[in-house]
């Protein structure tokens, strides 16, 4: 479990880069929303180390982790646990410090914090409170494994983790099955392989990437479409750690296929959106329901008037 034992008295507030010395300007009291590396220490920004060296505390996921992140860069702030497991008990604590006038950073134990986290309690509080927020910002496994799939990101969604229990994580990729934007989510090593045949057997065959370890030593993005990644993965292969998946939207076409709008444009020249949508989905072997819901979509945007007809 993690510990608090960091309680002790600390130095002057202060932190190295490659030897120098360097310290904080004056903060103002309030609750800072720290970004830490999701990988590679060195990626950590440096009004993000002027926060943890000048702040009163840092409230951490776990302090062996965060504990790491200091020791690289000589900051010797106290830290105090805060995740999900004792937020409820630990939060009345952290805000009486805010009311007191104290200098509270709050990170995650990768990444930028409130992301797929319970932070967002904390700072929800803290502002009914009056308290004043501030955003260090800085890595996001969400926003780098966006920027490297080559999907596009004009509108995306992200869901985080998708349920656990196979009858609810089919209902969850039913109901985003519809959704004109690329799909972000995270998902653990182990659940990969049902995870991208449930989203194949659902969404069709679109363009997806996996990338994993972003930032370290073993970095790795892999393209495919969904069918060429479920059969890849429910082979045998495996993963390790976390993972970001993302999905391309409904209207982009996978392996050269036509583009799932262009073809639904065509067929509602002459056909009902019902009609049309079993015809494409017959087409191109796509789930009805994810065809109908995206047919639904695109009528009610040309025809100005009830998309059912």
């Amino acid at each position: 479990m993690p510990s608090d034992s960091e309680d002790q008295e600390r130095p002057a507030a202060g932190f190295f880069i490659q030897g120098k010395s360097f310290f904080p300007p004056p903060l103002a009291p309030g609750l800072y929303i720290v970004a830490t590396p999701i990988g590679n220490l060195g990626d950590v920004t440096i009004r993000a180390l002027e926060t943890l060296a000048g702040a009163d505390k840092i409230a951490c996921e776990d302090t062996r982790v965060t504990r790491r992140l200091l020791d690289r860069y000589g900051i010797k702030t106290r830290l105090v646990s805060y995740h999900d497991r004792n937020g409820a008990a630990q939060r009345p604590n952290l805000l009486a410090m805010l009311d007191d006038g104290a200098v509270l950073a709050l990170v995650s134990d990768a990444g930028t914090p409130l992301v797929s986290d319970p932070g967002y309690k904390l700072v929800r509080d803290a502002g009914k409170r009056g308290v004043d927020v501030f955003a260090i910002p800085g890595a996001s496994s969400l926003l780098a494994g966006l920027v490297v799939a080559g999907l596009p990101t004009d509108r995306f969604v992200f869901e985080g983790f998708l349920p656990t229990k196979s009858k609810a994580r089919i209902d969850r990729i039913r109901a985003l099955a519809g959704v004109d934007a690329t799909l972000v989510f995270f998902e653990s090593a182990k659940r990969l392989a049902a995870c991208l045949k449930n989203l194949r057997d659902e969404m069709g065959d679109r363009d997806a990437v996996i990338a994993r370890e972003i930032t370290k030593k073993f970095e790795e993005t892999i393209r495919g479409s969904l069918a060429e990644l479920t059969e890849r993965f429910s082979s045998g292969e495996t993963l390790k750690g976390e993972v970001v998946l993302l999905v391309g939207p409904p209207g982009e076409p996978a392996q050269g296929e036509q583009s799932l709008d262009d073809a639904l444009n065509d067929a509602l020249q002459t056909l009902s959106v019902r009609e049309a949508a079993i015809e494409i989905a017959g087409l191109l072997d796509l789930p009805r329901r994810t065809v109908y819901a995206r047919a639904l979509a695109l009528a009610g945007k040309t025809r100005g008037h009830d998309p059912q007809s």
